[in-house]
């Protein structure tokens, strides 16, 4: 009997998927737990495996298509079952109306109903969705030429944009000596097997100081601002798709040893774009580390949903003056973002001083 498999719900707010990669064809032999098709949402590229046994009797969908949860993706059946015309229509129907085409031009025509090997793929196989998604040459653009954007560089383009409309930002600067801070992660390393990295410490000093300025966890909310029930703290990932941040959950239950644990992970599924749409999902502050590119510091943009993100500048050798004798010193800069509408700036400059007093005095991080 013919089973149709649909796009699923993989998170509360996923509404949509986009076509990434289709692996099977019209009359391949599927086992249960085989990988179907890679799907992109807004927020990670995902995959959906068979949940039973069959034949692929119908394809409907192609790369690049996108389509709501619940939409037809393909049809299995039995090896020499024969699928009715007037269910292949309805089923085409329920698509054609579902589907987005990066081009208007495309279209979904009755003659792909001729078989029962049903494949939309066959009238797209030219369209530029196809090259983008079944994977452009990944080399060095030259001047003058168009780099296509992937579903996820719209995305974040258009979250960005929306950020600078509507979240009226103010930006903190400060210095931290982290000499000391350097000095005890070196120790640290030395004896243990899980590196600990400075985005580590900087997440959990974050942590102890969302904890005792719980404000800037805050969404405005109507007439209130709604604090966060935990502190989820996200950092950015650069990858061959583009950048994600990831969400470090429940930081406040976390020991550096864990913190340090879950974004070793998530920077490892990150890569191989194994990441969950629940890993991207939430957060109430996000940091994003530039110094390893020798950038001094930088001014983030705020992602939508959350009220603050801290930039991290490099670690720099710097002479200052100690007990009235030059001495060379490690100075990071960090740069806060925050949304105007739920926090004052006094309560973030608070915030932002506690922080780096943790991070200059780091015994009570470890």
């Amino acid at each position: 009997m013919a089973d149709e498999v649909v796009l699923p719900q993989l998170g509360q707010t996923m509404k949509e998927g986009t076509l990434a990669r289709i692996l099977v064809a019209a009359g391949d032999r599927v086992r249960q737990g085989e990988i179907l098709f890679e799907i992109e949402t807004d927020k990670a590229t995902l995959e959906i495996e068979a949940e039973a046994e069959g034949f692929v009797k119908a394809v409907l969908v192609e790369p690049g298509q996108t389509v709501p949860v619940q939409t037809p993706l393909l049809i299995l059946g039995d090896r020499d079952e024969q699928l009715d015309s007037a269910y292949l229509t309805q089923v085409a129907d329920h698509v054609r109306a579902a589907v987005t085409f990066d081009s208007p031009a495309k279209q979904i025509t009755d003659a792909t109903l001729e078989s029962t090997g049903l494949s939309f793929a066959q009238m797209l196989r030219d369209t530029e969705a196809h090259a983008r998604c079944d994977g452009v040459e990944s080399k060095k653009p030259e001047l003058g030429a168009r780099i296509p954007l992937s579903r996820m560089q719209k995305i974040v383009a258009e979250k960005m944009v929306w950020s600078k409309q509507n979240i009226p930002c103010f930006h903190l600067n400060i210095r931290v000596d982290v000499t000391k801070l350097v000095q005890l992660r070196s120790q640290m390393n030395g004896k243990s097997e899980t590196k600990i990295s400075m985005n580590d410490f900087i997440i959990r000093a974050l942590t102890l100081g969302i904890g005792h300025y719980p404000v800037m966890t805050g969404q405005l909310a109507e007439n209130h601002i709604q604090l966060s029930d935990s502190i989820d703290i996200g950092f950015a990932i650069s990858t061959d798709e583009g950048v994600v941040a990831p969400i470090i959950k429940d930081c406040g239950a976390k020991t550096l040893s864990e913190i340090s644990q879950s974004c070793q992970d998530l920077v490892e599924r990150a890569q191989s774009n194994k990441l969950a749409l629940e890993d991207l999902t939430g957060g109430c502050m996000n940091i994003s580390n530039l110094g390893a590119f020798g950038v001094d510091s930088f001014i983030p943009i705020v992602i939508p949903g959350q009220s603050s993100i801290l930039g991290v500048g490099t670690i720099q050798d710097v002479v200052l003056p100690v007990d009235r004798e030059p001495a060379v010193r490690k100075i990071m800069n960090l740069t806060l973002s925050v949304d105007h509408k739920v926090i004052n700036g006094a309560e973030a400059a608070q915030f932002l001083d506690f922080v780096k007093k943790l991070l200059e005095h780091p015994d009570e991080l470890a």
